[in-house]
């Protein structure tokens, strides 16, 4: 009866053992999957237009590289507000290549801002992708009317 408990033991011992190294397995292999496929990597996540002059010129560009294995494909750019305008590259981007989101920022509104633009593509690091805007746009001068 003990021999009958302790193969049973040991036979449960190796299977869980067994399931283990399996589950390892597994989990590598999704690694080394994630690793594949398209990456998105900026130099800056944020632009900071600092304190500019209002009406002045809004525009900006987030510089972007694809890191990956595959071809990178921005599908959708969506500015937080009307007032946050992004632009990005239509066609795939190349691995190792480099491209810009560009944005416009309406600076005809006086004060602080912080605004996020979001994206969709295809990169398995960051499917959904926010990149930031912030500055303060000073109010618009005063005309002289006795001039």
């Amino acid at each position: 009866m003990k021999k009958a408990i302790l193969l049973s033991f040991a036979m449960l011992a190796m299977t869980t053992v067994g399931m283990a190294q399996n589950t390892t397995k597994a989990s590598e292999a999704k690694t080394v999957a994630n690793e594949d496929g398209a990456k998105i990597e900026f130099e800056s996540e944020t632009i900071d237009y600092g304190t500019i002059e209002n009406s002045s010129d809004g525009n900006r560009e987030f510089t972007f590289t694809n890191t990956g294995t595959t071809p990178l494909v921005i599908t959708n750019a969506k500015g937080s507000c009307g007032c946050t305008v992004p632009t990005w590259p239509k066609q795939a981007i190349a691995p190792g290549e480099s491209s810009v989101i560009g944005v416009r920022y309406a600076t005809d509104r006086t004060g602080s801002f912080s605004k996020s633009i979001t994206l969709t593509s295809n990169a398995v690091n960051a499917p959904k992708k926010v990149i930031h805007i912030k500055g303060k746009v000073k109010p618009k001068p005063i005309e002289d009317k006795n001039i």
